[in-house]
């Protein structure tokens, strides 16, 4: 198996190329797709450096448009078996990688989610952030049965073949959300492993607010009541009892 990985970047100056070393530092030499969406700081500089290297990807955006456009937009590119969103704040540690892609090892599983829910050493951050992330999880749970610890982990992976068949439209933070949901109103099953967390807060330039929640409630709610014809092809029975 081969593996992509997908880095939305939006004005992260101090983290951008310490994230790009440490991935490209991977056993696993993952193909790397950064997508810079309309960053207005250094990033786009510090991303010339990399341009030219044979494993990354660097596509850009004229405008900010939201990570949801920017993980769109880097489906688009990537060649890999298994694909893998990483965002560039370092809340997420690249060594996780094996760990995260080792149940694809067995051909049925379609989607792992690497859960910082699993491992009690994580430090919580704050409490504002910690509810919000146990409250989505505690709704998809209610509304989609998936069994889930961790929603809105950023680190989120995928057979490219499915990801690439999922109906996507989110622009910004309603990637989660509505990838989850896609996945679960298709009855295929989200794989969980513990996974490693260091949070950020607002001071170090967290982005995510209370409205992201609401939108993540709204789209949670909406994908339960859509159409089946809106969310694409449906998996085979036998699939959806995997």
């Amino acid at each position: 198996m081969t593996l992509s990985i997908i880095v939305p970047i939006y004005n992260e100056q101090s983290t951008v190329e310490e994230l790009l070393e440490q991935v490209l530092a991977s056993p696993l030499h993952p193909e790397i797709v950064v997508v810079d969406d309309g960053s207005s700081d250094r990033t786009p500089e510090i991303l010339k450096r990399y341009r030219e290297h044979p494993s990354v990807c660097v596509v850009t955006h004229e405008q900010n448009r939201g990570k949801g456009a920017a993980v769109r937009t880097g489906i688009d590119h990537v060649t890999g078996d298994i694909v893998l969103v990483q965002d560039a704040d370092l809340e997420y540690d690249p060594d996780d990688y094996e760990a995260v892609v080792a149940p694809f090892r067995n051909p049925d599983v379609q989607v792992v989610y690497g859960s910082r829910r699993l491992l009690s050493s994580n430090p919580t951050g704050s409490w504002m952030f910690l509810l919000g992330g146990a409250s989505l999880t505690w709704v998809t749970n209610l509304l989609y049965h998936t069994g889930i610890t961790d929603e809105p982990t950023c680190y989120k992976a995928f057979r490219t073949e499915l990801l690439r068949s999922l109906p996507l439209t989110c622009e910004r933070f309603e990637f989660c959300p509505e990838v989850t949901a896609l996945v679960a109103r298709r009855g295929i099953r989200i794989h969980e492993v513990p996974i490693r967390y260091a949070p950020r807060s607002r001071c170090d330039g967290k982005k995510i607010g209370l409205g992201d929640w609401f939108e993540a409630v709204h789209t949670l709610i909406r994908y339960r009541f859509a159409p089946r014809r809106a969310l694409g092809p449906r998996e085979s029975q036998s699939q959806a009892d995997r």
